[in-house]
């Protein structure tokens, strides 16, 4: 399948993909402010950040978290030097900020004798980064996630066509740059499985104490084939022969790592709705299809319908978070199995959305109306797909 059709026959490997982040790195870069970008390990973080640095006219300073210097300095609290050696950069970067101890003081010496300085760091996982950070920097930070390369990113730089040329791609390779840039399948396999063998858990193993690292990966391929269902964390301990308590606390740290993305149940005027159960999207659909092996074409799969939902649900939150779009996401079910895949509630409003990868026109169940009357109601499908994540 050809992704991308341009008139100068040039390939995606001579393109940069521009990010949502650099028309507004400007006002998210200010003194007196730390600006923290996390997101998943492989997202384009660093590069992100040296091209908006190769447009800076001042003094920089590029850290690593991995600098033993760095991490001594940031990490001995001790004002002087901290300001002797960095308080004259009109800008500093530190990426893999999550590694250095007590991260937040320093900044903090940093920012409060330093105001003139602005101030970057990136972490890979907010497991380490927000303990280190969060309350040091209280009203000093500002915080935004980079997620893979987004269909709104996409559309922008490439329009429409060459989007839904992709769209088939992009469901079962997913959307990191390396991914969206490749020349061919085998590129995209061999990068995946190398990314889920040596980067996709490695901050929750370097920054946990993980005494089963299977369990891990055995907990990732039960929560693969339970896409758009509600999960049982008691049944999934019961089959992985361990507690309740050790299954959520994986899950949490695979949140936090930007693989899992929890959903809970909407209700609010029936004691019928399913609240106490949750649903568990991947943050990327190349990591979904990397944990359980298959990167069939969809022509060849059972599990398209859970690839669409994915798909359109992680989209969708990119764009609410780019575009701070504050809202509540929920799935909506009854237990007599009425149910709606997607419930935004923002501005007072209720959203509804059922994701369908088929044509076919579906409703809004009943009772969802009678019970919530005010709300809207939209099918998504492979034909709309561009108006819901633009």
């Amino acid at each position: 399948m050809l992704i991308f059709v341009f008139t100068n026959q040039r390939n995606m490997k001579d393109y940069w993909i521009n990010r949502y982040y650099q028309k507004i790195f400007p006002e998210l870069v200010q003194e007196g402010k730390v600006l923290v970008i996390y997101g998943p390990r492989r997202s384009g973080k660093t590069e992100l950040i040296k091209k908006h640095l190769s447009t800076f006219s001042g003094k920089i300073y590029i850290g690593n978290g991995d600098d033993m210097e760095l991490r001594d300095l940031i990490s001995s609290q001790n004002t002087r030097r901290i300001i002797t050696l960095l308080g004259n950069y009109d800008l500093v970067f530190i990426d893999e900020a999550q590694k250095i101890p007590g991260a937040g003081l320093g900044l903090k010496i940093l920012v409060d004798n330093a105001p003139n300085c602005k101030i970057i760091i990136t972490g890979s996982s907010s497991l380490d980064l927000a303990r280190h950070t969060g309350e040091p920097l209280t009203g000093r930070q500002r915080i935004r996630v980079l997620f893979p390369i987004s269909v709104s990113e996409l559309y922008e730089q490439f329009g429409g066509m060459n989007v839904n040329q992709m769209l088939e791609e992009l469901m079962i390779y997913g959307s990191y740059p390396e991914i969206v840039t490749s020349k061919s399948t085998e590129q995209r396999k061999e990068y995946l499985l190398t990314l889920r063998n040596s980067y996709l858990l490695k901050d929750i193993f370097e920054l946990e104490n993980i005494r089963n690292p299977a369990l891990i990966t055995d907990l990732l391929k039960m929560l693969a084939f339970q896409i758009g269902h509600e999960v049982s964390l008691s049944e999934v301990g019961s089959s992985l022969q361990v507690a309740r308590q050790t299954i959520e606390r994986y899950i949490d740290l695979l949140e936090k790592s930007f693989i899992l993305k929890k959903v809970t149940g909407f209700s609010q005027n029936l004691r019928s709705e399913v609240t106490k159960t949750a649903r568990y999207y991947f943050y990327d659909n190349g990591v979904r299809n990397a944990v359980i092996n298959n990167f069939n074409p969809l022509d060849m799969r059972n599990d398209t319908g859970m690839l669409w939902e994915n798909f359109m649900f992680i989209e969708r939150m990119k764009i609410q978070h780019y575009k701070q779009l504050y809202s509540n996401n929920y799935f909506w079910r009854t237990y007599d199995k009425k149910e709606i895949d997607h419930i935004e509630e923002r501005d007072g409003k209720l959203f509804a959305f059922e994701f369908k990868w088929g044509s076919k026109k579906v409703k809004a169940p009943r009772l969802w109306k009678e019970t919530y009357p005010e709300s809207e109601f939209q099918m998504v499908n492979k034909d709309n797909f561009l108006e819901f994540l633009i």
